[in-house]
């Protein structure tokens, strides 16, 4: 899968949504991860309410499964969950590698509903155990 992370000095989840410079995207699997590419936006991006400043972002986004950020507007967070890309928000300035090596951990673990869901796997409901009333 394919996973972004908002960034402005490329080392790190400092961005904004809205505000970031850029998108670096990675493949992740199982098996680790390795970069693809950057996304670089330029102009105004500290103009609240300019809602055309996310329309390249969300076109950058398309076949992203999720994306890291230290901050998403109600607006923005709603277009990029429509398109099924899960946000995730970093509370503290984390190094990418750092992320994309705890996501790899957890793929080979036991991933939570929300990434399985990412990944594309879906867990079937067996109902043949359950009691009949």
């Amino acid at each position: 899968m394919k996973v972004a992370f908002c960034t402005q000095d490329m080392q790190h989840v400092d961005a904004h949504f809205g505000w970031a410079k850029n998108i670096a995207v990675y493949q992740v699997d199982k098996a680790g991860h390795s970069f693809l590419e950057t996304f670089q936006f330029g102009g105004s991006m500290f103009e609240d309410g300019n809602e055309d400043k996310l329309v390249p972002k969300l076109d950058a986004l398309a076949d992203v499964a999720i994306v890291y950020l230290s901050a998403i507007g109600a607006s923005a967070a709603a277009r990029v969950v429509a398109k099924k890309i899960h946000p995730v928000k970093v509370e503290a300035t984390e190094a990418i590698p750092a992320l994309l090596d705890r996501l790899v951990e957890t793929l080979n673990g036991n991933p939570p509903p929300w990434l399985r869901k990412a990944l594309g796997e879906t867990q079937e409901l067996n109902f043949d155990d359950e009691d009949e009333e």
